[in-house]
């Protein structure tokens, strides 16, 4: 069994050799010979390229490690197969050998992660969602639509008991999920337990007279594995059922720790995922990251959405969202896809045109719910009839004429400068 990666390799000097270097290096390679490197040793844990893909040339290199008089930037998609032997199905090995490892090898002028193929090995070493998409839309009590979403905002700076009264102003509106921002999770003008102890009740009584409970995703996330645990416990005992995970600030460790434990569903924020992919010529795709984070238990994954207010385009959500929603080794293994950044209903459309036309996913609105108009609830009924209008395929406009609140949303966010 082997374990696959593509490497996009930009190189003025040769990709054959560069792509050699790369699975000698990674794997049994040394500087100078050693005693005990072996070919039988090379045979059994080498790793080897399998395939070279080439690229048209890069115009301008993305790291300035040109030679005088350099020919040609070349390009190629290199396939490199590592034997599950020399790594196992330990992530850390695994980020460590076949991924990090790369960008401190000379003579490249770039180089990028662009797929990764993992064993049937590595789908009992590691847990998976537990809740993921079907868990996620029975605790929610939603069928046929989305998840619609909010987020307590401003981010920074409300105490537990303005929190609290903002969300009752959102359960009230008939929203499915709100969720604390990633920046806010227990600074001392806004513990979590004061955060908890004030929001939660309110979710429980609107529960007993409605039926309906809403989902709230705490900030619990700690650099400390067993602060984090406090945290979820906090949270689980009050009543809860979700918790947002910034998994990049806690690493694998902490988030594998928290999966073991946890009886919250797990909202993962890749905040800083940024650093890694933002560059097109170094770094990693988002279908090889997200492997990881699915793989250790996320049960919810923040991709962005359509038209967001940051600098990824919508090609990039489209593909994060059918990495998201193309299995590792089971459909089981999928968790919701979190569509945020800026959202309203004039995103639903083409949203659900361009992700194959589901809407097994969570639409999370801000300024798109809270600052409707005619208020939250209003907010959050011109969201759900966007995407009425948008499973009917019956463009919003048209639609707008017999559905208020969609009309006013239309008519406050369409330019896209406010929600």
């Amino acid at each position: 069994m082997t374990i696959t990666i593509t490497y996009r390799i930009e190189t003025p000097g040769s990709i054959e050799a560069m792509a050699r270097k790369i699975a000698s290096d990674q794997s049994t390679g040394t500087f100078v010979a050693v005693p005990g490197e072996t070919e039988e040793l090379k045979a059994r844990v080498a790793a080897r390229v399998v395939a070279i893909r080439p690229l048209a040339d890069a115009e301008r290199p993305t790291w300035p490690e040109l030679a005088e008089g350099h020919g040609p930037i070349r390009r190629a998609d290199v396939d490199i197969a590592f034997p599950l032997d020399a790594i196992g199905t330990d992530l850390a090995a695994l980020m460590t050998i076949a991924i990090a490892g790369v960008f401190s090898i000379k003579g490249m002028t770039g180089i990028r992660i662009v797929d990764m193929k993992l064993p049937e090995a590595f789908r009992d070493a590691h847990p998976g969602p537990q809740f993921g998409v079907a868990g996620s839309l029975r605790l929610t009590g939603v069928s046929g639509r989305p998840i619609i979403g909010t987020i307590v905002k401003p981010a920074l700076g409300l105490r537990p008991k303005e929190t609290a009264a903002l969300v009752g102003e959102l359960i009230g509106s008939g929203v499915d999920f709100i969720k604390d921002d990633e920046k806010l999770m227990s600074p001392a003008y806004s513990p979590l337990k004061e955060r908890v102890e004030a929001i939660m009740p309110l979710i429980l009584d609107h529960e007993q007279k409605t039926g309906k409970k809403v989902m709230y995703a705490f900030g619990i996330s700690h650099a400390d594995p067993d602060e984090m645990m406090r945290n979820h416990d906090l949270v689980l005992k009050a009543g809860g059922n979700c918790a947002v995970v910034n998994i990049n600030s806690i690493g694998f460790g902490g988030m594998s720790f928290l999966r073991k434990r946890s009886g919250l569903v797990l909202h993962a924020h890749r905040n800083g995922w940024d650093i890694l992919t933002r560059h097109p010529g170094a770094g990693m795709d988002f279908k090889v990251y997200q492997q990881f984070w699915r793989l250790l238990g996320v049960d919810q994954f923040q991709i962005n959405g359509i038209r967001v207010k940051y600098w990824e385009p919508d090609d990039s959500f489209v593909e994060s969202f059918k990495a998201i929603r193309t299995p590792l080794f089971d459909p089981s293994d999928c968790p919701l896809p979190v569509a945020g950044s800026g959202q309203w209903g004039g995103q639903a459309p083409e949203t659900y045109q361009r992700t194959g036309r589901t809407t097994d996913l969570l639409y999370l609105c801000g300024g798109g719910i809270v600052s409707h108009p005619f208020g939250p609830a209003a907010g959050v009924r011109a969201i759900q009839q966007a995407w009425q209008a948008a499973v009917s395929d019956i463009p919003l406009e048209q639609y707008a004429k017999d559905h208020p609140e969609l009309a006013a949303s239309i008519a406050k966010f369409s330019d896209g400068k406010d929600a």
